[in-house]
């Protein structure tokens, strides 16, 4: 079986970026699960594996476009300190929930002074080229479950 839409793909990698540090890795744990076509992976990831089969290795260089995006400056800006009411100390790499007007997102901490705290909205891969070594080590067809829910179920997948 290859991979294709609605197939369950088991991938061993290892994620770096282009000055060779790791990023993130599945090394040591349970190969990452997800379910081909249904957008678990950034797409330059899940393009690259269309047609491979298990056993199959390859290296995939991925531009920010096709994985989390350009670096968007608009989303870099200072609010106002006292928005962060009950939050004594504030530093940088710190993570906050905002309410934005599409929903809640996830912001960093880039800057702090006496009035403001600068928050970036972007991915924090977001501007990067990241560089992908994956090993196929299981392909499966998704169940009619898991394709109404969007992800996989079961063993090294999503448990309900």
């Amino acid at each position: 079986m290859k991979i294709a839409d609605q197939t369950v793909v088991l991938i061993n990698y290892t994620l770096t970026n282009n000055d060779g540090e790791i990023i993130d890795s599945s090394q040591g744990r349970s190969p990452l699960a997800y379910l081909h076509g249904a957008g678990n992976i950034i797409p330059g990831l899940e393009n690259a594996l269309i047609g491979k089969d298990i056993g199959e290795e390859l290296t995939v260089t991925i531009p920010p476009a096709e994985a989390y995006g350009e670096l968007d400056p608009e989303m870099i800006q200072p609010v106002p300190r006292d928005r962060f009411g009950g939050v004594e100390t504030i530093e940088i790499g710190m993570q906050f929930q905002a309410n934005t007007p599409q929903g809640p997102r996830i912001v960093r901490v880039v800057a702090v002074d006496d009035a403001n705290v600068t928050i970036d909205a972007n991915h924090p891969l977001a501007g990067q080229t990241l560089n992908f070594a994956v090993s196929i080590v299981g392909i499966r067809q998704a169940t009619p479950e898991e394709l109404s829910h969007g992800h996989v179920h079961g063993p090294d997948g999503h448990h309900h």
